[in-house]
């Protein structure tokens, strides 16, 4: 029995069907598999219900058509506030929306990993989250003496769940280098199989490089890897190791995507740019790796 998980981006979209839940992790303009979105883009999937703390990935995906549901608690490019293909969408109605509070985002992925049918907070109580925001969504009342009234948070069962990580071994170890890993596991976790590109890709990563600090998720969670250097642009790829694969996000190419927004045909304007062949193909229309690699870590 081979335990080889190593994939191309084009095999991992094959896996993937029209209509299905997708889990993408990263973080707005944080780590985001952008090279396996843009495979996406390629491809005839559509009908997708899309779950993210969303950035680029959930624009583009939208402005091509691929989205039919949307579950987020925000869609930012961070130094610009709304994603701006995403709001397009939204404001045209072209997408089904639940925006959700950041906090019931992530309770409703915990309680998917934890294969609980919810789990009750606080968050949400008072608000319109209840009835309006996330039509459906129900309180539940302490079965203890305190008797007190819980919103309950649906688990948010995935498909499949989508991410960036800084090194990958062949049989699914990964690592992630980063001062942000946000809720990244829990998308793993959430979802019955879990794809991941990554900077470096290695036979074997060694047992003395386990470091509790770095390591996501059981090698089990994970379904395949595709080795993706610069796989994260446009959006930052943090190396806190200061290992030579760490970048951060591109905002010149974020501004032009921005600006490209305003038009009516923005979208094709930027497929016909960015998205017209393979991922090489892109890389090369943005100035290649190294100047992916070379692009600062952004300091607040």
């Amino acid at each position: 029995m081979s335990f080889d998980k190593r994939m191309t981006a084009s095999e991992v979209v094959a896996t993937l069907r029209d209509g299905m839940t997708l889990g993408i992790g990263g973080w707005g303009p944080r780590r985001k598999p952008m090279a396996i979105v843009r495979e996406i883009l390629r491809s005839d999937l559509r009908d997708l219900t899309v779950v993210a703390y969303g950035g680029p990935d959930v624009g583009l995906l939208c402005a091509a058509g691929k989205v039919r549901k949307l579950i987020y608690a925000f869609v930012s490019l961070d130094f610009i506030p709304l994603e701006p293909f995403f709001r397009k969408a939204r404001e045209s109605g072209a997408v089904e929306a639940i925006e959700l509070d950041e906090g019931l985002l992530h309770w409703g992925l915990r309680a998917a990993a934890m294969r609980l049918p919810f789990l009750p907070t606080r968050v949400g109580l008072a608000t319109d989250q209840i009835g309006k925001a996330y039509p459906g969504l129900r309180t539940v009342t302490s079965p203890y003496e305190d008797g007190e009234v819980l919103l309950a948070m649906p688990a948010l069962k995935l498909d499949v769940a989508l991410l960036h990580v800084h090194c990958a071994d062949a049989i699914g170890n990964v690592r992630v280098y980063a001062p942000d890993p946000f809720f990244d596991e829990l998308f793993a976790r959430a979802a019955e199989r879990c794809y991941v590109s990554c900077e470096q890709l290695v036979e074997r990563i060694a047992g003395d490089e386990i470091d509790a600090r770095f390591h996501l998720v059981e090698r089990n969670r994970i379904t395949g890897v595709v080795h993706a250097p610069g796989g994260a642009h446009p959006t930052s790829n943090v190396d806190v190791r200061s290992a030579g694969c760490g970048y951060g996000w591109d905002g010149a190419h974020l501004a032009r995507y921005c600006t490209l927004a305003e038009a009516d045909d923005g979208f094709a304007q930027y497929a016909r740019t960015f998205l017209h062949g393979d991922e090489a193909a892109y890389q090369a229309a943005v100035g290649g790796l190294d100047a992916i690699r070379a692009l600062p870590r952004q300091v607040f």
